[in-house]
């Protein structure tokens, strides 16, 4: 079925109401959403269930209060912002495409810019000076293009990016979207917000934290058919970015460096791992003109793409005895089809009761474990 003949004519406030509190209750991630509201039909009805679901749990299961709720819908709209949902009209089509695509996120601006041919611009925070002029004239350069430029609003190369390529860019931050972060960038931030689009996942009052950094690449990754890292370490999060594209089956490019600069390092070993390598903004533009979702570099792992999908098999199916299956380390989905004998709808079942009951991690590539205190 295809996304827009899965769309509702209008969303009601109940509904969306429902659909926020869902995702905000304990143990419900991007994938058990999905979940949730297929076997459901809607946010309220899931809701209802969840104590049921969750019932190994060693706990009983306390859903998001309506109060927090009201509350984060009240500074989101303090803010100036808005909530998109999965399925409205305007969801960016590459963002919904990845694994663990966020069901909603909040956003100002001008939300088509994200739905125009982006490419992704990401580096290190201690940027040497001439990479930061160079992503500087790099973004103007894509902007002028006709791409719009996605960034994560980052000190050094990422504040450099939204900087040449105001107004067609796209700021997505680990915070909350009425938080500035870094502060050093808020007049930035508003600017974006003011000309461009600002996207935030994490509700409205959120400060950053270390696990958020991560969730935020995925969608500047996901918005994007293309990353370019100008420079950046071996262990940065800029490489999370690169590979989650890659992943993602999009194209991964870098720009090289020295091998005496620690900088130029993680994007000389995206080169040497696959990564196009890249020199000039036309090349930029010459492997994303029309791209197809066919990348010519090679730093990528299938990714699963999200599950909306309305099957009548998994309302009726009962869950599947896999607890035994499974340990701290992770293991495909598709290998517990296999080794259950079970159908996958009865195991995608057995899953999300460990996971609303906190028994169970997701991982990168459709794997899954035992939480770490299950």
């Amino acid at each position: 079925m295809s996304p827009a003949a899965r769309r509702p004519a209008a969303l009601s406030q109940d509904e969306a109401f429902a659909r926020i509190r869902l995702l905000r209750s304990p143990n419900i991630g991007p994938v058990s959403y999905a979940q949730l509201l297929r076997r459901f039909g809607d946010a309220g009805s899931a809701l209802e269930a969840l104590p049921d679901l969750a019932r190994h749990g060693s706990r009983p299961y306390r859903l998001a209060r309506r109060e927090v709720v009201e509350r984060e819908i009240a500074a989101t709209r303090a803010a100036g912002a808005r909530y998109l949902f999965h399925d409205s009209p305007g969801y960016p089509p590459l963002l919904a495409r990845i694994e663990g695509a966020p069901p909603i996120f909040t956003f100002r601006g001008e939300l088509a810019l994200a739905t125009r041919p982006c490419v992704a611009m990401v580096g290190a925070r201690n940027a040497s000076a001439a990479a930061i002029k160079l992503a500087r004239e790099f973004a103007g350069a894509l902007a002028r293009a006709g791409f719009t430029v996605v960034s994560g609003l980052a000190r050094g190369i990422d504040g450099a990016v939204h900087e040449g390529s105001l107004p067609t860019t796209v700021g997505v931050i680990a915070s909350g979207i009425d938080i500035a972060y870094p502060p050093q960038h808020a007049a930035l931030q508003e600017r974006i917000a003011q000309e461009g689009l600002l996207v935030a996942e994490q509700p409205a009052g959120t400060t950053p934290r270390g696990s958020h950094f991560p969730r935020r690449n995925r969608i500047i990754a996901g918005l994007a058919s293309g990353t370019l890292v100008i420079e950046a370490a071996p262990q940065s999060g800029s490489l999370i970015t690169a590979r989650l594209a890659g992943e993602a089956g999009r194209e991964v490019m870098a720009i090289p460096g020295s091998p005496l600069e620690p900088r130029s390092h993680g994007c000389n070993k995206l080169i040497r791992e696959g990564a196009a390598l890249v020199q000039a903004p036309e090349d930029v533009i010459e492997l994303l003109t029309g791209f197809s979702g066919a990348p010519r570099s090679s730093v990528r792992d299938a990714f699963g793409e999200a599950d909306w999908s309305d099957e009548a098999e998994a309302a009726a199916t009962e869950p599947a005895d896999i607890r035994s299956l499974l340990t701290a380390a992770p293991v495909a989905v598709d290998e517990l089809i296999r080794q259950s004998g079970e159908s996958a709808a009865a195991v995608q079942l057995a899953l999300l009761e460990l996971e609303i009951a906190g028994l169970l991690d997701r991982h990168a590539g459709g794997r899954v474990s035992l939480a770490a205190h299950g």
